[in-house]
């Protein structure tokens, strides 16, 4: 059988080769009535394009890569599962690449990554996203990228993020208004921007609402459940422990949670528990967990969008979209008892 190439399918539905072409990139100026057209010409002759013979035509992989080091696996599917559908969607495809961010060969690493692969474009996710030494390599690279959850330079790349601050001041607020006055806080990893973020809506809530920031009840954590039991030992240890506690995500917030349950504490009238992310474990503990949500996949979905209009060097209106988080309410959080 005679192998269908794309001049067939441009002489079936009587149009140009760099037409088909296009449909196949899927760029933007092609009209719908052409387009409906190419690919009906497409099912006819079940043409199958070769992707190889693609990105020559284009100069182009058609490959994107996303590069993450999180603990928190339900961040990374859900980042993965949104960046997928836009490359689907737009005849992309996603390479998956965890890395270790404290490496001392992450650049050399990377940028072997982008020249054997030959990626068309890199989506960064924290802390990856704020990291100036790797921003200015691929600036100068001319390589396009993307920022999940990036807090520098908004202005400068193509960047998605949520309002962390903001998010962590309601949270923090919510706690107030149960009548909570000793709120412990559970930092996350130092090397994460988005660290700095809540713990900065944290104190902006304690200090609107005229309260203390005492220093006994901030505590280090790195983001993972070991990080959140550890931080709890040492708060719940306090001659004064705090009457609630505000993790930076909830993965520490369920490590706080198994501590005060050894500690025969009851969960929430004499210790409220809040975290940050909505992973589904804050659904999966008792009591379930209040926390922030965060639209991970649709923070992703825009992510690759602009990105591969970059890659496209179709014209990009906005480079910074902020997206909005909502705060949930669950069993974890209830009124301070005198």
């Amino acid at each position: 059988m005679q192998k269908i190439t794309i001049n067939d399918v441009a002489k079936y539905a009587a149009v140009s080769k760099k037409t088909v072409s296009r449909v196949l990139n899927n760029e933007a100026n092609v009209s719908d009535k052409t387009m409906l057209k190419v690919k009906e010409a497409f099912v006819a002759l079940s043409y199958r394009p070769n992707p190889q013979a693609r990105g020559l035509a284009s100069n182009q992989s058609f490959l994107i890569g996303l590069v993450y080091d999180n603990p928190n696996k339900s961040f990374v599917s859900a980042i993965q599962t949104g960046a997928l559908e836009i490359c689907n969607q737009q005849g992309y495809h996603l390479l998956i690449h965890p890395t270790d961010h404290e490496s001392p060969d992450l650049l050399d690493n990377l940028m072997q990554l982008i020249t054997q692969s030959q990626l068309d474009g890199l989506v960064l996710t924290p802390p990856f996203s704020d990291m100036k030494n790797l921003l200015k390599m691929l600036d100068e690279s001319k390589i396009p990228y993307a920022r999940i959850a990036a807090t520098t330079d908004k202005s400068t790349a193509v960047s998605v993020i949520s309002n962390d601050k903001k998010s962590a001041y309601e949270m923090t607020q919510h706690l107030i208004s149960l009548g909570h006055v000793d709120i412990g806080f559970i930092l996350g990893h130092p090397h994460h921007a988005v660290t700095a973020q809540r713990y900065n809506g944290y104190k902006k809530a304690l200090s609107d609402n005229g309260l203390a920031l005492k220093k006994q009840y901030i505590v280090e954590g790195r983001f993972d459940f070991s990080s959140g039991e550890k931080a709890a030992r040492n708060l719940l240890g306090l001659k004064k422990p705090p009457t609630a506690i505000f993790a930076s995500n909830d993965h520490m917030a369920a490590g706080v949670m198994k501590v005060a349950n050894q500690k025969n504490i009851l969960l929430p009238s004499q210790l409220s528990i809040v975290g940050f992310d909505d992973s589904p474990i804050s659904e999966h503990i008792w009591p379930s967990l209040t926390t922030v949500r965060q639209p991970f996949k649709l923070m992703a979905n825009k992510a690759i969008e602009m990105l591969i209009k970059c890659i496209r060097k179709e014209p990009l209106e906005i480079k910074f979209q902020e997206t909005e988080s909502i705060l949930i309410v669950r069993e974890s959080s209830a009124p301070h008892q005198n």
